[in-house]
């Protein structure tokens, strides 16, 4: 069941806030559409993962690994920079570590605060789904499923979308 397969009553009951049922419909499509894409994203990396015989991670970790790459930072910076976007960071990276993927060393500054950095096997997985990615920025181009003006058009639409989003977290209207 999507979004939107119920907008008549959401439309009936949100009317005199929404324009248009019109533009209602397209904002849960494309809400949708933003889940339907990460999913399939964790499964296009999935996939790569088994392909190369990386069996013992699973995609949102290497996701995690591509975020951090070469840097070393805080692992209460990991939602915060936007690295990480799951609750249970805790878990993936304890499991990053007991894999041998991550280093983790207490911050001389701060000794209740953790650091993580890539070991050099997380970051043999880093390239790889740098790879997967740029292999399909190369594919979106080549094939002319996007150019580099359709690209900008969606990362600044969605980027207004995350600002107004927190503004409301945020109470700011």
């Amino acid at each position: 069941m999507s979004l939107y397969s119920n907008i008549d009553s959401v439309a009936e009951d949100t009317a005199p806030r929404c324009e248009t049922v019109a533009f209602m419909s397209s904002y849960l499509e494309t809400l949708t559409l933003v889940e339907r894409l990460h999913r399939l994203l964790l499964d296009v990396i999935k996939d790569e993962f088994e392909r190369v015989g990386i069996l013992e991670l699973n995609p949102v970790q290497g996701l995690l690994l591509f975020n951090i790459g070469e840097q070393e930072v805080a692992a209460g910076e990991l939602r915060s920079r936007g690295y990480y976007q799951g609750s249970n960071v805790s878990y993936n990276l304890r499991k990053l570590v007991d894999l041998g993927y991550m280093h983790h060393k207490k911050c001389e500054i701060d000794r209740r605060s953790v650091r993580v950095s890539l070991t050099e096997k997380g970051n043999r997985v880093r390239k790889i789904v740098a790879k997967l990615f740029a292999t399909h920025a190369e594919g979106l181009q080549a094939r002319e499923v996007l150019n580099m003006d359709g690209i900008d058009l969606i990362a600044g639409s969605l980027r207004r979308v995350e600002r107004y989003w927190t503004d409301q977290i945020r109470y700011i209207y």
